[in-house]
């Protein structure tokens, strides 16, 4: 089976394609632009496997896709090309509007041009699988889950270009026949993850005793999956998912976003203590909110565990382990990322509130 990742060099897409590539049966040829999020340093394990092939391109580019189509005659499409980071579309809303809502609909439509060509037997192998987020549902109070059937209510910039990308995909199916399969994640979290993002910035900031930002007062909550977790999950959904429906995917580890803190502090404090701090909690320093800082995400994962059998490996406090001993064994990996533009400060949003961060998994 050939599938077609789209942003596959970014931190779900490398763990996907890592993943695919263990797996002797698959193929993948990675599509991504490779925008500041884009390394392709998360897939030098398996850059020179003959089963994995990279293509710069992207996805707004309706004859590179076409192209691509034709040329690599895949059997699926995983699509998780996206801009992701909430603070930066609240700066800057344009990027994601062009590429999460026109991308994906250039997607969708090579997709279904090519899909029209294929044989009968080849159409009923073919897979649109697009891969979102529990943002769209907007946010829970301190009770309930996400189900697939919540109604959306998008708070964010990013949240409504995803919700938008996901209403284009249900339409094409429902009109065209395209079989697609859907998913909406809880926040990830993992190794090769990109350090604006809450954990991994936590992890480096609190390494060389820098101050740990924390939106507002802490309080918010997040259900939280381990990245390899989630990988494995999408390949099943590609696979064994039933065309038109769509699986919640969530790793049922609810935390404050300072209780994540607290936990990154004192593993930290235990595997590499630091003579300059009695607690790295002394580093927490707590910044202004984010505009519409939606308060609590929670997934209810049971109809991918019913139907396809799929079940999280890692719980929050293995997760989170993991996750801190592959920073302290990949600092080479973290330098490089850092020697671009980013340099671990808030990204978007009310200048001067610099080293805040995002806790969205994407």
């Amino acid at each position: 089976m050939k599938i077609l990742v789209t942003g596959g060099a970014g931190f779900i897409g490398s763990a996907v394609i890592r993943r695919a590539i263990s797996r002797p049966e698959l193929s993948v040829v990675n599509v991504d632009k490779l925008t500041y999020a884009g390394n392709l340093e998360s897939l030098t394990s398996v850059e020179k496997n003959p089963r994995y092939h990279f293509e710069k391109a992207d996805i707004c580019d309706r004859e590179a896709m076409r192209t691509l189509f034709a040329k690599h005659k895949p059997d699926a499409v995983m699509h998780l090309a996206a801009e992701s980071h909430v603070d930066r579309s609240i700066d800057g809303p344009q990027a994601f509007m062009e590429t999460n809502i026109m991308g994906t609909y250039t997607l969708l439509e090579t997709a279904r041009a090519y899909f029209n060509d294929l044989s009968a037997e080849a159409k009923s192998r073919f897979r649109f699988h697009h891969i979102s987020t529990d943002e769209v549902y907007g946010s829970l109070g301190a009770t309930g889950l996400f189900t697939e059937t919540t109604p959306y209510q998008p708070n964010s910039p990013y949240s409504a270009s995803k919700a938008s990308s996901d209403h284009l995909v249900r339409a094409w199916h429902h009109t065209f026949h395209l079989p697609v399969v859907t998913t909406n994640c809880s926040n990830n979290y993992g190794p090769y993850h990109f350090p604006e993002k809450l954990i991994p910035l936590m992890i480096l900031n609190a390494l060389e005793g820098k101050p740990l930002p924390v939106y507002g007062n802490g309080q918010n909550i997040r259900d939280w999956l381990f990245v390899d977790d989630h990988a494995e999950a999408l390949l099943f959904v590609c696979q064994k998912g039933k065309p038109g429906e769509t699986y919640n995917i969530g790793g049922n580890n609810e935390e404050t976003n300072l209780n994540v803190v607290y936990t990154i502090c004192d593993i930290l404090d235990e595997v590499k203590p630091d003579p300059r701090f009695k607690s790295r909690r002394d580093l927490i320093k707590f910044v202004q909110d984010r505009p519409g800082h939606d308060m609590r995400y929670a997934i209810d994962a049971a109809k991918i565990m019913r139907e396809l059998g799929w079940r999280p490996k890692e719980n929050f406090a293995s997760g989170i382990r993991k996750t801190i001993h592959w920073y302290l064994e990949n600092q080479a990996w973290c330098q490089h990322v850092q020697d671009g533009s980013y340099r671990r400060e808030r990204l978007g949003v009310a200048p001067g509130t610099a080293n805040s961060s995002s806790t969205k998994g994407h």
